[in-house]
């Protein structure tokens, strides 16, 4: 038998289950095969691309557990796509002329690795299932395990990323604070931005985890200090159509009432419309690696805010992101036991030779599977049918 040599990086945004996911895969190998050489890829793919690694040593095998305490990524991140020659050339990844597939393909070659395991999103994925697939032809078995990363939540057939959980828990935490705001001025307006490039999911499950919360608060109505003062007034997601006239008036009722008004608005939220509005500016938007709009260029929360201030007679009008502040924390207990479960088979694959994306399929009754590359989807929608979203809207009085 083949002696096996392991592989891990994490690419793409940050959440928060990076460090934890790298710790937990460390462990697992630890636990059943100590002999198992492992190094790490420094920045994602462009690690793979300039042959920049470091060894898990018998020193951070012994520490392992130090990392699941942590967010961010120990071995650091970027945003890479292999299949974009131009862009890796502008970024002095490869010389000119180059292939970074090939080159990709022989540093694996050169570091000896049988297994690879990535830790992000569908992009990170996908360029490992075109790298195994490379390497296939050339005969060399290279076995990638995937575990999904986003705090989206929207790669499809997949129920629940890693690091989604936390997310909308740290964005709950992150308003906690910025909803004192909405009493420095009569007549508030207080936007809360909150991450997510195609899929409302955080946005709705960080509104969820606010109300939660508040809902525990106590409060003193008799000296101006009731729950509805901190409460949300609309939720606005990428899924939804949007009549701006109808809901002007409604939150201008809303204010009249409260003196303020709350919204929790997803990033991509009215995004076309937002992005035909900053063209017919003459702005030009920025695209990553992979070719997605530069959403933090886009800023929903401030085009809502022009769209509503004025309409409801908004006072004064703050916009606050919490997308920085949920990504980079370490896991809650729920991420912590996922990330447990997806490290153990995704150990057990990549020692067996199966290649795949680790996750709870939803097409399979939600069973935890290997599930394979050809299926993994981005972009997944939030379904605005999803009875605690409806519950949600109709407790504030919003149509979804």
């Amino acid at each position: 038998m083949a002696k096996s040599k392991v592989a891990l990086l994490t690419a793409g945004g940050m959440a928060p289950c990076l460090s934890a996911a790298v710790g937990s895969l460390i462990e697992r190998y630890t636990q059943q095969n100590p002999e198992v050489e492992i190094i790490g890829y420094r920045n994602g793919y462009q690690g793979v691309l300039t042959g920049r690694s470091m060894p898990v040593t018998a020193q951070v095998r012994a520490h392992a557990q130090i990392l699941l305490k942590h967010g961010g990524s120990p071995l650091g991140n970027s945003r890479v796509s292999l299949a974009n020659a131009a862009d890796c050339v502008k970024r002095g990844f490869c010389p000119p002329g180059e292939d970074p597939m090939k080159i990709a393909a022989e540093q694996l070659r050169r570091d000896e690795i049988t297994i690879l395991h990535t830790i992000g999103g569908d992009d990170t994925n996908t360029v490992a299932a075109q790298l195994a697939a490379y390497l296939a032809r050339g005969s060399h078995g290279l076995t990638v395990v995937g575990l999904p990363k986003t705090v989206d939540n929207d790669i499809a057939p997949i129920s629940q990323t890693l690091g989604a959980a936390t997310a909308a828990e740290q964005g709950a935490r992150f308003f906690s604070n910025v909803v004192n705001e909405q009493s420095t001025s009569r007549r508030m307006l207080l936007i809360h931005e909150i991450m997510g490039r195609d899929s409302g999911w955080l946005t709705a499950a960080t509104a969820r985890a606010w109300r939660e919360r508040l809902a525990g608060l106590e409060v003193l109505p008799e000296f101006n200090l009731p729950r509805q003062h901190l409460d949300i007034d609309a939720v606005y997601l990428p899924e939804m159509k949007m009549n701006l006239d109808a809901e002007a008036a409604r939150l201008k009722q809303v204010i009249e009432e409260k003196d303020s008004v709350i919204i929790f608005v997803g990033e991509s939220a009215c995004a076309a419309q937002i992005l035909e509005d900053l063209q017919s500016r003459g702005e030009k938007i920025g695209r990553d690696a992979f070719g997605h709009i530069k959403l933090d260029a886009v800023n929903a929360g401030e085009w809502f805010a022009s769209q509503f201030g004025k309409r409801i007679g908004a006072e004064k009008t703050l916009v606050q992101k919490s997308g920085y502040f949920a990504r980079s924390a370490a896991p809650n207990g729920e991420d912590l036991r996922l990330i447990g479960e997806m490290a153990d088979l995704a150990v057990d694959s990549g020692l067996a030779g199966r290649s795949g994306v680790i996750g709870h399929d939803e097409e399979n009754g939600g069973k935890l599977a290997l599930i394979d590359f050809a299926r993994i989807k981005g972009g997944k929608r939030f379904d605005l049918a999803t009875p605690w979203f409806q519950e949600l809207l109709a407790s504030i009085g919003q149509k979804g």
